[in-house]
C-alpha cells in the first residue's frame, strides 16, 4: 500500500480521518472490479484492519464524551 500512511496506532482526529479516507479509497478500489483475487484479499484484510481501528477510535471518543457529560452533571450538583 502507501508508504506514507500513518501507523495503526495513530491517535486523534488526524489519525481517524486519515484511516477513514484510506478505508474509503480501498472500498472504491474494490468496487472498481479491476483487482486480481490476491490483491482483493489483501485489500480486504487491510480494510478490515482500518475498520477495526476506526471503530476503536469512535468508541474511545464516545467514552470520553460520556465521561465529560458525567463530570458536567456532577459539577451541577
Amino acid at each position: 500500500m502507501c508508504a506514507d500512511k500513518k501507523p495503526a496506532s495513530a491517535s486523534g482526529k488526524e489519525g481517524f480521518e486519515a484511516e477513514l479516507k484510506q478505508l474509503e479509497q480501498l472500498v472504491e478500489s474494490l468496487e472498481s472490479g479491476d483487482v486480481s483475487l490476491d490483491a482483493l484479499v489483501a485489500k480486504y484484510e487491510e480494510g478490515m484492519r482500518l475498520l477495526k481501528s476506526c471503530q476503536k477510535s469512535l468508541e474511545a471518543a464516545e467514552l470520553r464524551i460520556e465521561q465529560l457529560g458525567k463530570r458536567g452533571e456532577d459539577s451541577q450538583g
